[in-house]
């Protein structure tokens, strides 16, 4: 009986470490189509940058620092894309995050279907880089906008980190 559950144990912890690893290799996998595909829509290099996601409770911080602070070629191409987005999303042009992630990216559908104004969207430069601020006083909205962050936060791996909104105090909202 104890070399049957012997067995069975080492079944088990088979499958869970063979799957674990599919798991992984599908991640690893999905981030490197993503990674290509941003290049497509970033002007800026992906792994030169951090991306920071930031939930708040009206909706959220995204922010894009560049690694290198001296750099100021890619931190001029991070501030350019951000006003740009900025500008996109207002419109309600999605196309770059779809492009991206694709059309089935959670949050996607929602974003794209507000209407004007339900979304603000604040634009500001910040040390070596650049953040956009979206706020909504729509709770559908503002769960769109977490679900969104969650899935970029997943599809660009170890190029974005997940945020916190006491990070976001007012000297690090302006340009140093």
């Amino acid at each position: 009986m104890k070399t049957r559950k012997r067995i069975l144990l080492a079944t088990v912890v088979i499958a869970l470490v063979t799957n674990a690893g599919g798991v992984y290799s599908s991640d690893v996998q999905r981030q490197a189509q993503i990674a290509g595909r941003s290049a497509d829509v970033m002007p800026f290099s992906l792994k030169a940058t951090t991306h920071y996601f930031t939930r708040t409770k009206d909706g959220g911080v995204q922010r894009v620092i560049v690694k290198d602070a001296s750099d100021a070629q890619q931190i001029a191409l991070v501030r350019e894309h951000l006003r740009a987005i900025q500008q996109q999303f207002r419109n309600g042009d999605f196309s770059g995050p779809t492009h991206i992630h694709g059309q089935a990216m959670p949050g996607l559908a929602e974003l794209k279907a507000a209407k004007p104004g339900q979304i603000e969207i604040e634009y500001k430069d910040v040390h070596a880089g650049a953040e956009l601020i979206y706020r909504s006083a729509d709770k559908m909205l503002v769960n769109a906008l977490h679900e969104w962050f969650d899935a970029q936060l997943s599809d660009h791996g170890p190029n974005a980190k997940a945020g916190h909104e006491h990070h976001h105090n007012a000297r690090d909202m302006t340009m140093q």
